[in-house]
């Protein structure tokens, strides 16, 4: 029910990890995902460790989810000498492309522990359903 929008994304997160540039807002890095159905609902979790939840973004356009966020430098004295920084920085984002099947009007996101997962319901009318016969069922043939 979820499609990727760009195929080349994961190689794009691992040049950047491998040079150690962080995401900037025209050109930010991916951030992980998993994505899996729990039910009559979707379920997506992105890894934003460090990441204020108000620095989480979220939007739907049509079938278009956009997550973005910025994890920034913590504040440090003048005494403090960096010896060591592997954590990036900078501004994440993932587009994922939803099913019409999916009820985007009702989307619930919870942030806890440097995860954010995103729920979102099947839309009735994508969910199978009985159909009843009505009538007699006979066919009565003139002639």
């Amino acid at each position: 029910m979820l499609m990727r929008t760009d195929p080349f994304r994961e190689m794009d997160r691992i040049v950047q990890q491998l040079s150690g540039t962080s995401g900037t807002w025209s050109k930010p890095s991916v951030m992980p995902m998993d994505a899996y159905r729990e039910g009559d609902v979707y379920v997506i979790a992105f890894d934003l460790p460090g990441v204020s939840p108000e620095a989480v973004d979220i939007d739907v356009e049509r079938n278009m989810l956009t997550v973005k966020a910025e994890r920034r430098p913590t504040g440090k004295s003048d005494g403090v000498q960096m010896e060591l920084s592997e954590r990036p920085l900078g501004v994440f984002s993932r587009q994922v492309m939803l099913a019409d099947t999916l009820d985007t009007e009702r989307i619930e996101a919870d942030y806890d522990a440097g995860v954010l997962t995103l729920r979102i319901p099947i839309a009735e009318r994508a969910k199978p359903r009985k159909i009843s016969i009505t009538g007699s069922g006979r066919k009565q043939l003139n002639g």
